[in-house]
């Protein structure tokens, strides 16, 4: 099939192609369906029940009925300290002592849920980082706080741009996972060092010179699901699957537990089913439950994570930069063979 670009569009057999919105979302028949897969929890559950399971209800009735040391790494995403509707439900910001005594409240109701040997990553906005801080060093060992790049922030005219969010790595103990070999990046080689005549550190590819490099503490590949991504729900605060492939892939093994009490849409449980972890999620919106569950059937038939691909995380739209010229030249050897125009070859 021969596709020519024309004026700046992309047109196939004189027929407009156009991008469309992949935005998921559920209809009232299916979330009707959806909420079979859903779980309410109105006493203790037993370890064998945790893997697999959405929990539908407030985090602070659910947390009493959650079972001893099932979990190994944490995934916290609480409401920041801001004033923000999710949904029907909504949060309304705090003095910062009154943040400071609800997060706590989170942290030990948690506490016995966790492993000795546990991680935890807790998300937050700059402000809210400085009230949690002190709190996370008095549950746990805080290891380094990773800022990540929210390319998507908004302006302000008598401010500096706000488009950074921070996670917290901790640990329960000094005995800890971490592979950072599952998390090693892909870069560009811009000034290519050689000893004794051969690539040092790096290695020529078709695509050019790479490298795979140690993640650092600042994330700047990292793409805020928008609506032509199939990852992405209409969730306020929703986080990129790449970024909890990252957390996930660094911190746990094959089989092991993966825990969000604050699930939102689901990305987590959905990462940790595509990586081959156990999960579990507890929201208190029944439609974002829905989402996530729509979301899991999806991982049964794609497993792919944007950015992440052969076991290598690529720089921010490194791998669509590769894939324009593959296709380019897909297209190049197949417009020769029918004859196409030369100025009428798909260009990406």
């Amino acid at each position: 099939m021969l596709i020519y670009l024309r004026d700046r569009r992309l047109q196939r057999f004189g027929e407009m192609v156009s991008p469309r919105n992949k935005t998921l979302t559920c209809t009232e028949q299916e979330m009707a369906a959806l909420r079979n897969s859903i779980s309410c929890v109105y006493s203790r559950l037993k370890l064998r029940e945790m893997p697999s399971k959405l929990i539908a209800g407030d985090f602070f009735e659910v947390a009493k009925f959650l079972p001893h040391g099932f979990v190994d790494l944490l995934f916290l995403d609480p409401p920041y300290n801001l004033s923000k509707q999710f949904g029907k439900y909504s949060f309304s910001k705090k003095p910062k002592k009154d943040y400071a005594a609800w997060f706590d409240s989170v942290l030990s109701l948690l506490q016995k849920s966790l492993k000795p040997t546990a991680t935890i990553y807790v998300c937050a906005d700059w402000q809210t980082s400085n009230i949690i801080y002190p709190i996370l060093e008095q549950h746990y060992f805080v290891r380094n706080r990773v800022t990540w790049e929210r390319e998507k922030g908004r302006g302000a005219k008598r401010n500096w741009k706000n488009n950074t969010e921070d996670i917290w790595f901790c640990t329960m103990s000094q005995e800890y996972h971490f592979d950072v070999d599952a998390v090693k990046i892909r870069r560009t080689v811009l000034a290519p060092y050689r000893s004794n005549g051969q690539p040092k550190d790096w290695q020529a590819t078709s695509d050019g010179n790479v490298r795979l490099t140690h993640p650092s503490n600042i994330w700047t590949d990292l793409t805020v699901p928008f609506w032509s991504m199939a990852e992405n729900t209409p969730h306020p605060a929703q986080k990129p699957e790449k970024l909890l492939a990252k957390l996930i892939l660094a911190s746990t093994k094959q089989n092991d537990f993966v825990f969000d009490p604050f699930l939102g849409s689901g990305t987590s449980v959905v990462v940790a089913k595509k990586l081959n972890r156990n999960w579990c999620g507890i929201d208190i919106n029944q439609e974002y439950l829905c989402w996530a569950a729509k979301r899991l059937i999806a991982a049964d038939e794609s497993s792919t994570i944007q950015g992440y691909e052969d076991g290598v995380f690529w720089e921010r739209n490194s791998i669509r930069k590769l894939r324009s010229r593959e296709v380019q030249s897909a297209y190049e050897i197949e417009a020769v063979s029918e004859g196409a125009p030369q100025q009428d070859r798909l260009l990406c």
